[in-house]
């Protein structure tokens, strides 16, 4: 009884990596941390600040590191490839 089977085909090869390729993803994945981290730090750093000038408590302090939370994430969706990121262009 003869096969209707077709032979399997090999996914497409794709292209070797760059080794600029790796090392900017290497970079990026080194940096991007930083980014998110700092956001929230400088963002704590002002409110803590501005706590003590106004004697507001913790509550300023809260309020910019949740900016700076806001901040960092999306500093880091900005800068991941792929996609837009919620960018509009044209």
């Amino acid at each position: 009884m003869p096969s209707d089977s077709k032979p399997e085909e090999s996914p497409p090869e794709s292209p070797p990596k760059k080794p600029q390729d790796f090392a900017s993803q290497s970079a990026l994945a080194l940096e991007l941390p930083f980014t998110f981290v700092g956001a929230i730090v400088v963002g704590g750093a002002i409110g803590y600040f501005l706590d003590g000038w106004l004697h507001t408590g913790p509550w300023l302090m809260m309020v910019f590191g949740g900016l700076g939370f806001y901040a960092g994430i999306r500093e880091v969706l900005r800068r991941l490839p792929g996609g837009n990121n919620g960018s509009k262009s044209g």
